[in-house]
């Protein structure tokens, strides 16, 4: 068949569903390969098992300043050359080291300290929520503030600013963004965080800014490293889970077995916490795929990924592999689905994993418990999706609830 252009689009009948092409080719072209915006045809990796292997495979590289890396953006293609060694452009060893620069705070034992926090953030914006119109915006009324107060707080930026660095945010990484909209946003932020951390190395606080200044002044970092770093930090510490608590609330209110087996159920932290994981699962939000370059020749079914070619691999295409999740199609919160692959695999694996596990149980477990009346205020059909980012999600989700 012809290759396919990629990202792909949903269908809007299922638009929680993988595009049908990415099943199809899970199924008959696991090696198969597909079009991106550059008219370049990298290597397209599905299935759950191929991800595994490849993802922890040295042959791999993330090094996205080699020729032939499948950039997702024009725009980060553009800037690719200027951007210094990070946590998601290095391999190990390199990686290994700056991974560790920034692993403390997000670390299991931490993430789990904020947990108090996180619901009393929550119970306010939902206390709000009650206490004003009906219908309203759930985006805007939760699934936006939730991850924004949270790591605003860990990074150490002021929430006041919120409505800049989202905005900015979100031009760095659209793919309707032309080149220099996403260059001029970045710079926007790098001046923005690099103000703050010059801040923080001369009056630290108990944040992670305050941390890498530390680490800048001692001469483990380099200022500029750290500045990127911090930017790459706030983009993924808020749009990703802020997707997820929207995403998820409608996925359930289309499920309402599964909506009232979680609202049952929402005091048992093991039953929530499986509940998020297949969440996590059925809407794979990151729906460009992470891209790789192989550092060397690889033999997979029966063709040859050589050295200097590009791949990409379609996390919703693991994830709704039927050989390791049978039913893909079918959202079931009993089942068993801490194998996924919404947060990659490998040594990249998402840094803020465990504090996005940590915000989506507080808020499911939270939301529909207090507001056990929550209803769509409008049509399915008429909900609107955004996918032009990293991560797809609801530009709007105008839901009501009685009293």
């Amino acid at each position: 068949m012809p290759t396919p252009e990629y990202p792909m689009a949903r269908e809007s009948g299922c638009p929680f569903a993988p595009a049908p092409t990415v099943r199809t080719m899970t199924r008959e072209e696991p090696a198969g390969k597909v079009r991106i915006w550059d008219g370049s045809e990298p290597w397209f990796i599905t299935r759950h098992a191929d991800q595994r292997a490849l993802l922890n495979d040295p042959r791999i590289s993330i090094d996205e300043h080699r020729d032939g890396y499948p950039h997702m953006t024009r725009g980060r293609a553009e800037s690719a050359p200027h951007i210094p060694p990070m946590i998601t452009n290095t391999d190990p060893p390199e990686h290994t080291r700056l991974r560790r620069t920034v692993n403390g705070p997000f670390m299991v034992k931490r993430v789990e300290a904020l947990r108090p926090r996180i619901q009393q953030v929550i119970d306010s914006l939902v206390d709000d929520l009650l206490a004003g119109p009906n219908p309203a915006d759930l985006v805007q009324a939760v699934g936006l503030p939730v991850p924004t107060l949270v790591i605003t707080q860990i990074l150490g930026v002021p929430y006041e600013d919120h409505a800049f660095f989202q905005t900015n945010s979100s031009k760095t990484i659209s793919h309707e963004s032309t080149p220099q909209e996403a260059r001029e946003a970045g710079q926007a932020l790098g001046q923005y965080l690099g103000a703050l951390l010059g801040q923080k190395m001369k009056d630290p606080a108990e944040d992670v800014l305050s941390e890498m200044g530390a680490r800048v002044a001692a001469g483990e970092m380099g200022y500029e490293e750290a500045v990127h770093m911090a930017t790459a930090i706030l983009i993924a510490g808020h749009e990703t889970s802020a997707s997820m608590i929207s995403l998820g609330t409608l996925a359930l209110l289309q499920n309402p077995d599964q909506l009232a087996l979680l609202r049952d159920r929402s005091d048992d932290p093991k039953f929530v916490a499986n509940a998020v994981e297949e969440l996590l699962r059925y809407l794979t939000i990151v729906h460009t795929g992470i891209r790789r370059i192989a550092n060397a020749d690889i033999e997979l079914h029966g063709v040859t990924i050589k050295d200097g070619d590009g791949i990409v691999f379609d996390l919703s295409g693991a994830n709704w592999d039927e050989t390791e999740f049978p039913g893909a199609d079918r959202l079931d919160l009993t089942r068993p689905a801490r194998q996924h692959h919404a947060f990659g695999y490998g040594v990249h694996q998402c840094l803020g994993q465990s504090l996005a596990r940590v915000e989506l149980q507080v808020a499911y477990s939270t939301l529909y418990r207090r507001i056990p009346t929550l209803a769509l205020a409008v049509p399915f059909e008429e909900v609107p999706f955004a996918m032009e980012g990293v991560a797809y999600g609801l530009t709007s989700l105008p839901v009501t609830w009685s009293a």
